[in-house]
């Protein structure tokens, strides 16, 4: 049996109904970085603080789900190895993001997880899935 490889990501308004994922920009497409070690993430973290970015919360999760999220909502991901090289955020944070953090939560079971964007982009999924999708991430946290 294979152990499934837990990475570190970036989550805002953690274990709430307006959850979201911290993505990169690179050019028109959206990245997950998944980081192999707490700490790195962590700084991560903090450098995003220090540009006035709100500051996430480091969530371990395994990296198959990331990448199953990542398949269906049309976005990239990568791996930060741990000591690997020292991963810096962009130095310009887009204008308007995808994920509000104040936003009323939809009622919907796309809010957990996901960006709006995301959500909006993963029309395709039923909601049965969704919810199937969702119970699998908040029982891995």
């Amino acid at each position: 049996m294979i152990t499934p490889m837990r990475v570190f990501v970036l989550v805002f308004n953690a274990r709430t109904e307006n959850e979201g994922i911290h993505t990169v920009r690179e050019g028109n497409r959206n990245k997950i970085l998944m980081f192999e070690s707490e700490d790195d993430a962590t700084r991560f973290a903090l450098m995003l603080e220090a540009q006035d970015f709100l500051t996430p919360t480091v969530e371990a999760i395994d990296a198959e789900e990331i990448k199953e999220f990542c398949a269906s909502a049309d976005y990239e991901w990568e791996l930060v190895p741990e000591n690997g090289d020292l991963v810096v955020p962009p130095d310009i944070n887009v204008e308007e993001t995808d994920w509000q953090p104040n936003a009323q939560a939809e009622e919907t079971s796309e809010g957990n997880f996901s960006s709006n964007q995301a959500a909006t982009d993963q029309s395709d999924l039923s909601d049965s899935e969704l919810e199937k999708m969702r119970r699998k991430l908040e029982g891995l946290l």
